[in-house]
This record gives C-alpha cells, structure tokens and sequence, in this order.
C-alpha cells in the first residue's frame, strides 16, 4: 500500500522537492549577500556592531508562521505567493549569519590585514579578496546551520499552502496516512544532508591552503 502511493503520487512528490530546494536555496544565498556587508559593517564598527548583531539576533525570535502571515499585509502580496516564503526565509538567514560573517572576519590575522594593506589592498578590495577567503571556514559553518533551519522552516509554509515538501505533511495529517509523512521527513533530511554535504565540499575547495597534505 506505502509503495502504491508513493508511485501514485511520484511526480507530485518530485514537484514538492523541487519546490524546496529553491524556497531554501534562494533565501540562503540572498541573506548571505545581505549579512557580508551588515557583518562587515559590525566587524568594523564595535559599538555599532553590537546593536547590528543583537537586532539581527531578535529578529530571528519571529515565529516564521506568524512572519509569513504578515507579509502579505506588509508587502501587499498574496498569501499564497512564495515571495512571502523567500523574503521571511532571507531575514531569518541573515539573522542567523550577521554575527557569523563578524566573527568570521575577526578571526582574521591582523598580520593578514596589515600585509594585504601594505600590498595597496583597500577597502571592500581587500575584504573580497583577503578577508573574507580567510574567514571562510567560520562562514561555512555558519551557513551550514542556516541552511538545515532553512529547510527545515520551509515546511511551515504548508500551513498556509504554498506547496513544497511541508505539504506531505498536511496531506498525512488530513488522509490519516503515515506514508505522506514519513516520506517527507525522510526528503527533508536527505535535502539538508545534501546541502550539507554540498557546503562542505565549497568550503574545501575555496580553503585548498586548509588541505592536509596526502602522503605519496
């Protein structure tokens, strides 16, 4: 019976994963551009970092469902429109990732600092191009979290009927089914463990410097 429905409904559930992985992905890679600058800024700006971090911190205390509900009034957009989805998920990431992009930065050697401006590196120059290379380790980490909340507060989206894995959920709840349900908890956890995986992997290759050497 599981097997029957599954086949049933294949290409619903691949439509539902597809859903996801952009509802996540977008927001992910919108808040990382947007909390670059706003960490920089409170890396450099101590006393006014404070005050950025902590309003990053309280608004990531917003419950998403309550987020996604208000939107809509705010923006003037559906409710039914993933826009709501992607611009409430880009406040939580760069909630989450403002202290990580500071911390990240300040973990960079003042002697890297001072020799990248001794080299005629200036400004936002050298955060690109030395800075933040740097502190990649500490951002990965960062976005690996952010990335697993993500795909995990997506499904609430579902109670309000945007369509992605989270409404395997609700079909369960109202078909009395397990199979829908389960299904979808098993997607969400290979989706994170993908992006996981896939984040890993980006943080290797644009660290090469952090490789061990491996005996010939």
């Amino acid at each position: 019976m599981s097997i029957d429905w599954i086949w049933a409904n294949l290409q619903q559930v691949w439509t539902l994963f597809v859903n996801h992985i952009w509802l996540t992905l977008i927001p992910t890679v919108l808040g990382l551009i947007i909390a670059i600058p706003l960490g920089w800024w409170a890396h450099r700006w101590r006393r006014g970092g404070v005050v950025i971090i902590g309003t990053a911190g309280l608004l990531y205390t917003i419950p998403s469902l309550a987020l996604f509900i208000l939107l809509p009034a705010v923006l003037g957009t559906r409710v039914l429109d993933p826009l709501n989805i992607i611009i409430a998920l880009t406040v939580y990431t760069v909630a989450l990732l403002v202290r990580v992009v500071s911390d990240g930065l300040s973990s960079v050697p003042h002697e890297t600092v001072a020799a990248a401006e001794a080299m005629g590196y200036r400004g936002w120059q050298r955060l690109f191009l030395v800075e933040i290379p740097v502190a990649v380790p500490v951002i990965i980490a960062g976005l690996r979290v952010a990335v697993v909340s993500n795909v995990s507060i997506v499904t609430m989206a579902a109670l309000i009927g945007i369509p992605q894995l989270g409404t395997l959920f609700t079909q369960g709840f109202q078909l009395r089914l397990f199979v829908p349900l389960i299904l979808g908890i098993l997607l969400c956890v290979v989706l994170a463990v993908i992006f996981d995986q896939l984040l890993i992997r980006i943080g290797r290759i644009a660290t090469p410097w952090r490789r061990k050497d491996v005996p010939a």
